[in-house]
């Protein structure tokens, strides 16, 4: 038997999965031919298998649980999981771990040991899975987001913004998309100009169009002032144009970043736009900090509630992560850049890149917009469009596929951004369509590797690699059974802005994401109110359907005298059926 002591899959704790190798010993069972042990293997419990998902060994195990002590097991290893039940307790205890989010298992024992327990387990983790899927779906999700069709949807092309196709080959930015929309009084050489001023060739596109007052929101990155205070007039020109294009008195330059870090990138060429330069705009400074911050905060809430939640000095432990006041600071700015263009002033957003607290910020303040991207479909849209094809760096920041766990490129920053949104789903639980169990969907296959949605760096790289025909995308999945992400409680309300509330007072803890292999939790994800809603709802469809059925039989000859009755306090259907939907 082995002594095993692995950590459950939780996204707080695995932040990479280990390289890509062709076998995983366990105990020791060093030998090839372990993997060949197939003939012998026991159906995988209580689980089906993917398609395209191979038994790669099984074993008999203890499990030191941190919850049951030791626990005796077997232990089931595929190409995409690691699958234990155990065989002597009484209280069930499985874990259905994708290799995917594993971030390292250490060997334990050595090979001077004899006896029981002499071993522990080692895992290399596979390749990534999403290419060996063999899942099928009648809806294919990667035609979720087009962009012409999304911008179109907002209002452009028009009079005052153009679609340029002058990175369809990647050669102007090879982190941007193919299609661009920029000011239609900019041409495509001028686009080529101020890329040369423009940290890593991001430029300054559309995002989002207000159809309304026609204030936009830009993205780009930081320009490349350095530490001589260079000036690029075709950059500064360029920004005027965005300005003018609505008739903007200043164009609102949000920096990510705080003043200080955005001073220190001069020393490497980046820098900001100085008040000299950029006369007709205004800058302002958000104050979030940077990816290795983000992911020492993670790494800091982790420590308080694994393997034991901090009981004794929860508050003042939370606090000591700095976590949700990073949700605040990110909310805040998101805030701001959805009032400026509600109000009708156009902006601009960067951080140093361009492809973490950017996406963040835009993408928060057009959920804020823009009710459509509340909905289930729209959701999809925008982080298809602003966080995978505009180039948030997935592959950089989750690790797909790399084993140096210690990378110093590793951050939370699209967990963040989920987090911010429940944050907001809590505070207008009507607003949005899609419910929590969507949100936690999306952040187990960002590191799960068994679809290619959150696949490699950018555009170009997934497009060489040529993910679209290879794996299957995430919205598949979902758009296959949507009523198991459906908010019950949504009301659409068409122009209506939110605008939620960045208080330390009203930010929470996403417990039953960040917590949620706690036993204690895991009795509680299921919302009673939610439940109890559901469970009406069923009731009312059923009311309403035996009083449809009351109807037509009212308009038969034979019970004519039911509709002729003189009953003073009878009501009539159509009376009964708006009595039912009132409550609802």
């Amino acid at each position: 038997m082995s002594l095993v002591e692995v950590e459950e899959a939780n996204p707080v704790m695995a932040s990479a999965p280990i390289a890509p190798y062709n076998s995983s010993p366990l105990g020791n069972s060093s030998s090839p031919n372990a993997s060949r042990e197939s003939l012998k293997m026991e159906p995988l419990a209580d689980v089906a298998m993917l398609p395209g998902e191979e038994r790669v060994i099984d074993k008999d195990i203890i499990y030191i649980c941190p919850f049951n002590a030791a626990v005796k097991g077997k232990v089931f290893i595929t190409n995409y999981r690691l699958y234990f039940k155990n065989t002597d307790s009484e209280m069930p205890v499985t874990l259905d771990v994708p290799l995917g989010v594993i971030s390292r298992v250490e060997k334990m024992g050595g090979a001077s040991s004899r006896g029981e327990n002499s071993y522990g387990l080692e895992i290399t983790c596979k390749q990534l899975f999403a290419f060996l899927s063999q899942e099928k779906y009648e809806e294919n999700g990667w035609n979720v987001y087009e962009a012409m069709e999304e911008y179109r949807r907002q209002g452009v092309p028009n009079s005052e913004w153009r679609v340029t196709f002058i990175n369809k080959n990647y050669e102007l930015c090879d982190t941007y998309p193919t299609i661009l929309v920029v000011p239609y009084k900019a041409t495509d050489e001028d686009l080529k100009r101020v890329a040369t001023f423009r940290s890593r060739c991001r430029i300054p596109v559309l995002s989002w169009f207000h159809k309304e007052n026609h204030a936009v929101i830009m993205r780009c990155s930081q320009p490349l002032v350095g530490m001589s205070g260079k000036r690029n007039k075709d950059d500064e020109r360029y920004l005027d144009l965005i300005r003018e294009a609505n008739g903007t008195t200043k164009l609102t330059i949000y920096d990510a970043r705080p003043n200080v870090n955005a001073v220190a990138n001069k020393a490497t060429g980046g820098g900001y736009e100085g008040d000299d330069a950029y006369q007709n705009a205004e800058l302002v400074f958000l104050d979030i900090h940077n990816i290795h911050v983000m992911r020492e905060s993670l790494k800091k809430l982790k420590d308080i509630v694994y393997p034991n939640v901090e009981e004794s000095h929860w508050l003042s432990s939370l606090e000591s992560t700095h976590w949700l006041e990073h949700i605040k600071l990110v909310l805040s700015g998101a805030i701001q850049v959805a009032d400026k263009v509600s109000s009708g002033s156009s902006v601009v957003v960067h951080c140093s890149d361009g492809w973490d607290r950017t996406a963040q910020l835009t993408s928060l303040a057009m959920l804020m917009l823009d009710s459509y991207y509340r909905t289930l479909r729209g959701f999809q849209v925008l982080l298809e469009k602003e966080w995978i094809g505009f180039g948030h760096k997935f592959a950089s920041r989750i690790g797909h596929g790399d084993k140096n766990h210690a990378d110093q490129d590793r951050s939370p920053i699209f967990v963040q951004f989920i987090d911010c949104v429940w944050q907001m789903t809590k505070q207008f639980p009507t607003a949005f369509e899609f419910n929590e169990r969507l949100l936690v969907v999306i952040l187990d296959h960002l590191y799960s590797c068994r679809f290619g949605t959150f696949l490699y760096n950018c555009e170009s790289a997934r497009e060489s690699n040529n993910v679209r025909a290879k794996t299957v995308s995430l919205w598949s999945s979902v758009n296959s059974d949507t009523s198991l992400y459906i908010n019950p409680f949504y009301t659409p309300e068409s122009s209506r802005v939110l605008y939620p509330v960045a208080s330390m007072r009203h930010l929470e803890l996403w417990v039953t994401y960040y917590i949620r292999w706690n036993p204690r939790i895991q009795h509680q994800q299921q919302s009673p109110v939610e439940q109890r809603y559901k469970e009406l709802l069923v009731l009312r469809d059923q009311y309403l359907k035996k009083l449809e059925e009351l109807q037509l039989s009212d308009s038969a000859p034979s019970s004519t005298h039911l509709t002729n009755s003189s009953t003073p306090n009878a009501a009539t259907p159509n009376q009964r059926i708006t009595h039912l939907q009132t409550p609802f």
